[in-house]
């Protein structure tokens, strides 16, 4: 239901502009025909390329992903920028505001807007692809008032919603793990996502070589996101494992005898008959003298972690929406959808995260490294 609810919004977007495009480019000749074929194969490019990919591991599928990707970006703003023009020229039609040489050759001025509305709209992808090749490091000082062995500070590197495949490459992962390992890490936590649907083949063996490259002495630890559980969700796991990566699938583990790491199944585990355990199962023999820190990678139900004596609950999923305007489609969805934020005595920080989906292009926010400075009783 999901994907026909999703197809159905796709192909309505790109009806609307293809037709005002169509409207627009009259009078251009075999042009208006070569760029009406243009749009066809990108529209798709992306459904092709999918379908592509799950029944053979070739280029081609990889390319069509790759060309159809960077398409459902464009077709959001074309869709945006044209609706505002015809909004404008709504306008018009009551209160005659455009000027005389508008209305005296209808024709060049559509020619004008078809070309103006493209431009505007590919220098917003590119500006949206160059902000997601470059996250930030965000930095935070927090406690946890509680003693954690003879370890008085912890560093913390989180690295959420890597989203590796066919579009995430291990040449993005290896700048990601660079980043990751000039922070000096203590432990490196990647709260889900990690893998996007499925890694291709020919990639696989680099990036488990690259993700064994992070240097942690305390480990690195993982949890799985509704992505992982896409491609299948064993084989992912194995990757992650190749890769010197613990995936912790509802349960918890002491760290240096000072600090236990909770790692839950990702909600999607229901959708695939799998049984999910509850916060307060996974925790029955643990002490909760110790600091707790939970990894889940969508942020819902947040109370469950203040209810439990979770110190701080580390999140993904949510990318802060991504692509404008679905950022502000995203507060109205989470209760916490970005940022730190404290309930009780339980701390958390929902991550935007580092790399893309689908569109590998970020215009409604900013990707980040979380380095998490963190000191104890």
């Amino acid at each position: 239901m999901f994907l026909i609810i999703v197809l159905s919004i796709y192909l309505l977007l790109n009806f609307y502009v293809i037709r005002r495009g169509w409207q627009a480019t009259w009078g251009m000749g075999p042009i208006r025909s070569l760029i009406l074929t243009l749009f066809l194969i990108m529209v798709l490019s992306y459904p092709i390329g999918l379908s592509l990919e799950r029944s053979c591991q070739c280029i081609a599928a990889e390319v069509l992903v790759r060309i159809g990707a960077f398409y459902v970006a464009l077709i959001i703003y074309l869709f945006l920028i044209v609706l505002l023009s015809d909004i404008i020229r709504l306008g018009n039609h009551f209160l005659h505001f455009f000027p005389a040489s508008i209305s005296e050759d209808p024709q060049r001025a559509a020619h004008f807007t078809f070309f103006g509305v493209l431009g505007i709209a590919a220098l917003i992808v590119i500006g949206g692809q160059i902000n997601a090749l470059h996250p930030r490091v965000r930095t935070f000082n927090l406690k946890i008032d509680k003693q954690a062995g003879n370890l008085k500070s912890l560093k913390i590197i989180m690295a959420s919603d890597i989203h590796l495949g066919s579009i995430t490459r291990d040449s993005r992962l290896e700048e990601i793990v660079k980043r990751i390992n000039r922070l000096n890490p203590d432990l490196v936590l990647l709260p889900g996502d990690t893998v996007d649907v499925y890694i291709p083949q020919r990639e696989a063996s680099k990036m488990v070589s690259t993700l064994q490259k992070i240097h942690a002495p305390y480990g690195v630890f993982a949890v799985t996101g509704n992505h992982e559980y896409y491609g299948g969700v064993q084989k992912n796991i194995e990757y992650l494992s190749q890769g010197n990566v613990t995936v912790l699938q509802d349960r918890a583990v002491q760290v240096a005898d000072a600090f236990f790491i909770i790692g839950r199944k990702d909600l999607t585990a229901l959708r695939f008959g799998e049984e999910r355990k509850s916060l307060r199962e996974i925790l029955e023999n643990i002490d909760s003298r110790s600091p707790l820190i939970l990894l889940d990678h969508q942020p819902f139900h947040l109370e469950e972690a203040e209810q439990c004596g979770i110190d701080l609950q580390l999140s993904g999923h949510t990318h802060a929406g991504q692509l404008f305007p679905l950022n502000l489609i995203n507060k109205k969805i989470y209760e916490q959808y970005w940022g730190y934020w404290k309930k009780g005595n339980t701390q958390y920080y929902i991550s935007c995260g580092v790399g893309t989906w689908g569109p590998p292009v970020r215009t409604g926010s900013i990707p980040e490294i979380i380095q998490i400075k963190l000191t104890f009783k």
